[in-house]
Parts: C-alpha cells; sequence; structure tokens
C-alpha cells in the first residue's frame, strides 16, 4: 500500500476512535491517542512461555505490577505464537464481563477445548443455544429450589466429620475434593451417588489436565492421533460419559415417576424441563448440562473449602470467632438454608478465602470489534484474559491485598468497593448460576466442620497453578483435635 494510502487510513482510524468517545451532538474535540498496550518483553524465541509454564498465576501478577491494567502478553515461537490481551482493573473486568458482554465472546482457545471434551452446556454454549438452555435451567436454581437441598449437604458433611473421628491430621485438597464431589454428585444422582462418583473422581484430573494442556499449546495435534495424551483423555471422557448417559437413560425410563419425593434429583428435575418455546433437554444436552454441573459445582467449591480450612487453621483468631457465631445457633436445631442467614462471619470467611483463592483464577473471551479499554485498544479477535487472581490482588483495590481479613467483607466496606473487586462467580449475563448452591454448601459444611473440630494448619504457603480451575499444588495438612 502505499505511504500516503497508509497515512490516510490511519487519520481514518483516529478520526473513529475520536468520534466514539464524543457524544451526539457534542463539539468534536481532539482525545488523546490510546496508548500501546504495553508488556513483558520476555524471551526473544518464546515470549512468557516458560514463565507462563512455570508460574501462570505469578506472570500475570508480575504483568500487572509492572505494566498496569491492560497488559500484552505473548507466548510461544514466530508463527505460531499465542497474544493474550490482559484485563486486571474492575473497571475493565465489568465491560468485558457485562456493558459490552456482547462484544466479548467465549470463541477463545480455552472455551473450544473445554466445549471439545465437555460438550456444550451452559458453561459453553452461546447466543440462541444458550439462552434456551439458560431458559429451561434457570428455574431449578432458584433459591427455594437450591435452599431444598441444605439437609443432603449437612449429611455429606456430618458423614466427613464422622469419618476424621479418628484422624489427628487429613489433607484438605483430598478431603474437601471427596466431600464437594459427593455432595454435587448426591444433589444430581440422589440414590445413585455411589455409582457416579469413583467413576469421576479416577477420570475428571485426567480431562482437566488434559485441555489445560491443549489450551497452552503452540500446536495442538489432531484428537484423532492416536498419542499417550489423547489416548488417556479419550478412556477417561468415554468412562464418564458413560456413567453420566446410564443414569440418564435410567431417569427417562422411569418417566413421571421420578417426580416423587424420594428421587426428585437434580438430573430427575433436569429431565423434565420442558417449556412451549425451547422444548426440552435432549439426552445429549442433558450430559452436558450434567458434566458441567459437576466440574462447576464440585471442583470449584472444592477448592473455596480446603483453602477456607487451610487458612482458618493459620489464624486461630478467626477460626475462635467463627466457633462462637457456631455455638451460639440452637442446640440439636438441623442446619437448614436459613442457618445461612446466622453465620454472617462464617460467610466473609468463605467470601474473604475466595478473594485470596478464587476457584476459577482466570476467564478467557474473544473480541468481536475493536475496544478501547482504560485508554488501550484492543483489536477485534483478539484473545482476552480476565484475572480474579489479580484484580483480588490490586493494590488500588484491597488494603494489604496479601492479608486474610475476613472483616472487608462488612456491609460498610462492600458498599465503597467497585462491585467488579471481587468476581469469584464472573459477572453479568454469564453470571454462574450456581453461585448460590456455592455458597449454601460451602457455608454449611465450614460449619459443621468447626463445631465438631479445632483446626490447626502448620504455617507454610500451598503453592497453586491454574488448569481449569485452582488446583494446589501438592497437600494442603491441616491438624485436627475434636471439640469437647
Amino acid at each position: 500500500m502505499p505511504r500516503a494510502a497508509r497515512n490516510a487510513d490511519d487519520m481514518t482510524m483516529a478520526v473513529t476512535r475520536t468520534a466514539r468517545r464524543t457524544a451526539p451532538g457534542a463539539t468534536p474535540t481532539t482525545a488523546p491517542a490510546p496508548a500501546r498496550v504495553p508488556g513483558p518483553t520476555g524471551h526473544p524465541l518464546l515470549g512468557s512461555a516458560l514463565d507462563l509454564r512455570r508460574d501462570p498465576l505469578g506472570t500475570f501478577l508480575r504483568a500487572q505490577r509492572e505494566h498496569g491494567d491492560v497488559v500484552r502478553v505473548t507466548a510461544g515461537p514466530p508463527g505460531l505464537r499465542t497474544v493474550m490481551y490482559c484485563v486486571f482493573s474492575p473497571e475493565g473486568a465489568q465491560q468485558v464481563l457485562a456493558t459490552q458482554a456482547a462484544n466479548f465472546r467465549k470463541d477463545n482457545t480455552f472455551y473450544e477445548e473445554i466445549r471439545q471434551t465437555g460438550g456444550n452446556g451452559l458453561l459453553t454454549s452461546q447466543d440462541d443455544d444458550y439462552l434456551r438452555q439458560r431458559r429451561l435451567i434457570q428455574p431449578l436454581f432458584t433459591k427455594k429450589r437450591v435452599d431444598s437441598y441444605a439437609t443432603a449437604i449437612t449429611r455429606e458433611a456430618e458423614a466427613t466429620a464422622e469419618r476424621w473421628r479418628n484422624s489427628p491430621e487429613v489433607d484438605a485438597v483430598q478431603e474437601m475434593d471427596r466431600l464437594a464431589l459427593r455432595t454435587v454428585s448426591r444433589v444430581l444422582f440422589g440414590a445413585d451417588v455411589e455409582a457416579a462418583v469413583d467413576v469421576i473422581r479416577a477420570n475428571f484430573p485426567v480431562i482437566s489436565a488434559y485441555i489445560t494442556a491443549r489450551a497452552y499449546a503452540p500446536i495442538r495435534v489432531p484428537r484423532t492421533w492416536p498419542t499417550p495424551s489423547n489416548r488417556r483423555a479419550e478412556t477417561a471422557t468415554r468412562a464418564v460419559y458413560g456413567i453420566c448417559d446410564r443414569l440418564i437413560a435410567a431417569r427417562r425410563s422411569n418417566g413421571s415417576e421420578a417426580a416423587d419425593e424420594a428421587t426428585e434429583d437434580l438430573l430427575s428435575l433436569l429431565s423434565q424441563a420442558q417449556n412451549d418455546e425451547d422444548g426440552s433437554l435432549d439426552a445429549t444436552e442433558l450430559r452436558d448440562q450434567v458434566l458441567v454441573f459437576l466440574l462447576a459445582g464440585h471442583e470449584t467449591t472444592a477448592t473455596s473449602l480446603a483453602f477456607a480450612l487451610h487458612l482458618l487453621g493459620r489464624h486461630p483468631e478467626v477460626r475462635a470467632r467463627a466457633q462462637q457465631e457456631i455455638d451460639a445457633l440452637p442446640s440439636g436445631e438441623p442446619y437448614t438454608a436459613a442457618t445461612m442467614d446466622r453465620l454472617p462471619y462464617l460467610t466473609r470467611v468463605l467470601q474473604e478465602t475466595m478473594r485470596l483463592y478464587p476457584a476459577a483464577p482466570l476467564v478467557g473471551r474473544r473480541s468481536v470489534a475493536e475496544t478501547e479499554i482504560d485508554g488501550h485498544v484492543i483489536p477485534a479477535g483478539a484473545e482476552i484474559l480476565i484475572s480474579p487472581w489479580v484484580t483480588h490482588r490490586h493494590p488500588a483495590h484491597w488494603d494489604t491485598p496479601d492479608r486474610f481479613d475476613p472483616d472487608r467483607f462488612t456491609p460498610d466496606q462492600e458498599t465503597t468497593r467497585h462491585r467488579y473487586a471481587w468476581l469469584p462467580f464472573g459477572g453479568g449475563p454469564r453470571a454462574c448460576i450456581g453461585r448460590h448452591f456455592s455458597m449454601l454448601e460451602s457455608v454449611l459444611v465450614l460449619a459443621v466442620l468447626l463445631r465438631e473440630y479445632d483446626i490447626e494448619t502448620p504455617d507454610t504457603d500451598v503453592p497453586v497453578t491454574a488448569t481449569v480451575t485452582l488446583q494446589a499444588v501438592g497437600e494442603a495438612r491441616v491438624g485436627l483435635r475434636a471439640r469437647t
């Protein structure tokens, strides 16, 4: 292209950007040109690929500290390089997830890998598919419906507390993974919980690691190639699909009998979900939704519970205050959904845990059209990364952000803070449908365990990394002492 034509194109783009910022009817003014998106230089050949492989969360945290709230991160060799535009401010997160959500779609590499493995459920679907699924499923997640699962949650928590009777120490990561999986499986499958748990627990880690490895790989070989990783993932996926398909077939063969009080689990309700506009979910759609609920309702809650126990053990003054609140509950009264309303401090403990250890530390999107975020132009078709891990530690919104302080979440504190400074459940039209279920489960489980045990933790940090969800690297040991 001749230089004059290029200059004309550049001038047209500048005028267009200025016009975007000028209100209708106002006198156009010369706005400052958007700044070039800064970012780490990284390795001359591989960019930040090695840093992201070694410590993805630390790499993004350093990027914000050194380069600001919109950062361009590159990874991979020339010709195969991935370019990510990371948005770290609450204002930017709100723009991507809420106010301009239509311009930022789940078309990026990470969600496509989840879609290829876990189907087109509520987590990954878009447009008409998503709206139809949401309309069919939303009635199953009303507060009244979710509150009805309190008995199942409490039962599993009490079984765990009883199993710990002769254990002076446990691994919170393993124990909370087991408890959260059993809880969501009981809510989903009812009496068939035992048939599902072992299969899911054995195979989900394989599937999660496979999705993550492919999402970050500069070269992704076809899934049909008989590589060792492809074979392991296919075997694991078939096992999970198989148990879900068998349970779905059993529910559908029961017909209307599945609606009686004894079998009204979530899978039965999903099987019956229908309306005149959207019809109902077929067998494949049912399986896709079940897989989403198993992932979102299992690994995320397990992460929150494990780190809550770890933090409570490290902060005995916080644990004692939470236990005083629990001990004030009516003696012998079973825990219900109403119990959560009587435990505001324990709820704040959980919220602060989710700030420091958000179960979804990275959230991806792809831009549809060029747009401006925090004074930087993001091109059309760009990979966008929101990081709750970084935003939850933003020094402009959190005083001494690495300190554990549940009183950050008192009502007075929350009213003065940007609503997207804390976003463990995302935000906007794609906010997590299971937020209330996760909060209810976590608070009731912690109430049961703290009622029965004093918890102590070695004064050590637990290394973490990001896969599909936040994962502890190794164990998180907690000591147990039965309360008298």
